[in-house]
């Protein structure tokens, strides 16, 4: 009979099938690894190669030929094939165990041979009629309990796995794996699938609340700095601002009217070729006097960043002679078709820095300094890092960190990491970068994740409200949608004027408010392009005076969202979070899709339809709520019907909190 090895570790169990590891890893929690013939202790992910302290460990080989290991609230059961329950280690309840798939199967774990010398890993857990499954990252599925659906762990422009989930049965789950593959969130049966990898990890905690369980998550993937006092104001943004003068003309116009603007950007094809990392200097021939004039204003600038690199391009050679382009397993270089200034087809194939290879991660870095962070730039919008290809091209990629099918998820997080490690090498700690894509642990670097390139609709709001409460229990604080969504809206059309007044009170309470978008009448996708006009003053004098008064209320949030980056930093807790986060013991609350908290004193309720005046608002219980507009009070527990008219969407304080002084100028 296979026998148990224990040490200071954990367990270790070898059977015919597999070596198996059960490790404790920080409080409350273990990390569990499986392989065919031996654990790999190096492969590349988040968790670091040495486990945090866990105080409270103790490990037991019973007579039967099974274990059980314990380590705080968090108790394993193993038996003697390797199969793992795991357990509240006071209350003795079941949170999560693994599942037999099959009888023909030895183990919860499938491991199938691949040609490419990898396997495809299927992980087999139990499912529960009463749970409740979120997180899982930024997913447009419209859902907020992932419960029944099948998560595909593939980045793309509007999807960004992060492979974390939270269960209302008292635990975490980290699926310690950057490979292409999925997970199928089924009635009878959680199976996790990775296409292709050489073994097994993941993570595991217990914990009493949802709050129990973010902070153990960040405190083995990483705390997210500080945000930048600068970033809780408003972001202007617009598809695009086509030279220095018209992006400096929208600056002027902010500081005119008096309105409150923090960040203003420049987004892409301000380079000469993709991949030159620099300003095209006949449309922005003074960078150094643009960021001066935008500082004197009190505006910071934020510039595109894309990981394409075309031919013609500074350092396309550099890159190519070196090894640190992405390739292609069928040969030569991944590439995708996009707009280039040079003679010939108006798109061509360009290939992507490999941002798994820490030598393209400094030369990416060395160029932003020279030509951005020295003119006084330090905030980088990394726009389409997934990197931005089919699904079938992103699995023939070939990586320095291996292929593509092993390990495209790490490529976000890395991309993000480099641009991290330079800024904190030129002394900038609280760092902040725009990100289209993310992974687990991209918040360590700063993060900012956006949900992409998504419709301009009332259905997509409402979708935006549920993805962002998924991300916010994913481990990333900040987030932000395209204010009035990406694709189209007509400035003049007042079906879509209303759409942008919804969505603009939405994103006020937002962690980032940030206003962007490509309005109607759309022009082709090219270099040459400038998107049509998306200021406040773009809606008609009517959504003009309700954007402004909205403005300025997130001026006087501010302090408060200062307050909620602190918690952020220490604890992990999302500054948007569902109304289970701060009321766990509420059953009601964990069934609100289409409200959220703001911090733990104000509850918010979007307007995610067309014509709508009011709507019903749980208050949940352990407190009483006051209607931040009209001061009256409302027990917790109880449902109100909240007046919406145009000019605001219902908003609730917390009864006592100093927070309220925000809504009374």
């Amino acid at each position: 009979m296979p026998a148990f090895v224990r040490d200071a570790g954990g367990l270790e169990l070898r059977t015919p099938q597999e070596v198996l590891w059960i490790e404790p890893w920080g409080p409350d929690a273990v990390r569990v690894r499986a392989a065919v013939d031996a654990i790999d202790p190096d492969l590349p992910g988040v968790l670091d190669a040495v486990a945090p302290p866990a105080p409270e460990v103790e490990q037991v080989l019973l007579g039967d030929g099974s274990a059980r290991l314990v380590n705080g609230k968090l108790a394993v059961e193993v038996d003697p094939s390797g199969k793992i329950r795991f357990v509240h280690a006071v209350t003795g309840r079941e949170l999560l165990a693994e599942k037999l798939p099959h009888i023909a199967y030895t183990g919860p774990r499938v491991f199938s041979p691949r040609a490419d010398g990898g396997y495809q890993l299927q992980q087999y857990f139990a499912a529960y009629d009463d749970e409740r499954i979120f997180g899982l990252g930024q997913n447009p599925n419209g859902r907020l309990d992932q419960k029944g659906v099948v998560v595909d762990l593939v980045q793309a422009n509007t999807t960004a796995p992060i492979p974390f989930l939270h269960s209302s049965r008292g635990y975490g789950l980290l699926w310690h794996n950057p490979a292409l593959g999925r997970v199928e969130l089924g009635a009878d049966t959680t199976r996790w699938v990775a296409d292709s990898t050489t073994q097994l990890d993941y993570w595991i905690i217990a914990g009493d609340t949802p709050a129990d369980i973010t902070a153990g998550y960040v405190d083995v993937t990483g705390h997210p700095p500080l945000l930048p006092e600068w970033a809780s104001g408003f972001w202007q943004s617009k598809l695009r601002y086509r030279d220095q003068e018209e992006l400096l003309a929208v600056a002027r116009e902010y500081a005119r009217r008096g309105l409150p603007l923090s960040v203003i950007v420049c987004d892409f094809f301000h380079w000469p070729h993709m991949g030159d990392w620099r300003f095209e200097p006949d449309e922005w021939p003074d960078p150094a006097a643009m960021v001066a004039e935008l500082e004197s204003l009190g505006v910071k600038l934020a510039v595109s960043v894309w990981p394409t690199v075309e031919p013609s391009s500074d350092n396309h050679d550099a890159l190519r002679t070196d090894g640190l382009l992405v390739r292609d397993a069928h040969g030569g270089l991944l590439t995708a078709h996009l707009p280039s200034r040079e003679p010939g087809p108006a798109y061509q194939p360009m290939a992507h820095y490999d941002a798994t290879h820490p030598d393209a991660r400094r030369l990416l870095w060395q160029e932003l300094r020279e030509h951005y962070h020295a003119h006084g730039i330090s905030l980088f919008w990394l726009d389409a890092c997934e990197p931005d290809v089919p699904p079938h091209l992103a699995a023939r990629a070939v990586y320095a960190a291996g292929p593509g099918a092993q390990v495209a998820n790490l490529y976000p997080l890395l991309h993000a990491q480099g641009v991290a490690d330079g800024l904190r090498s030129v002394g900038e700690d609280r760092l902040l970068t725009l990100i289209r894509s993310a992974w687990a642990g991209s918040q360590r670097h700063g993060a900012a994740l956006w949900s992409g390139d998504i419709p301009t609709t009332f259905a997509s709001l409402a979708t935006q409200v549920r993805a962002g409460l998924n991300v916010a229990l994913s481990g990333i604080p900040w987030w932000n949608t395209d204010i009035g969504g990406f694709h189209g809206g007509d400035p003049d059309d007042p079906a879509y004027r209303e759409v942008l007044v919804r969505w603009f009170q939405y994103g006020t309470f937002s962690p980032i408010m940030r206003l962007h978008g490509d309005r109607a009448p759309n022009q082709p996708f090219s270099t040459s392009m400038s998107g049509n006009v998306n200021e406040v003053w773009s809606y008609g004098e009517e959504a003009y005076e309700i954007l402004v008064a909205h403005l300025r209320l997130r001026e006087r949030l501010r302090p408060y969202l200062a307050e909620l980056s602190e918690a952020a930093h220490r604890t992990g807790a999302p500054p948007m979070r569902p109304l289970f986060f701060d009321f766990p013991d509420d059953e009601r609350a964990w069934a609100v899709e289409d409200q959220f908290l703001l911090g733990p004193d104000v509850l918010v309720a979007p307007v995610t339809e067309a014509g709508v005046r009011s709507r019903p608002v749980y208050l949940p219980a352990g407190t009483r709520w006051r209607d931040a507009e009209t001061g009256a009070g409302h027990d917790g527990g109880t449902t109100a019907e909240a007046a919406a008219p145009l000019s605001r969407i219902p908003v609730f304080v917390r009864e006592g909190a100093a927070v309220a002084e925000a809504f009374t100028a």
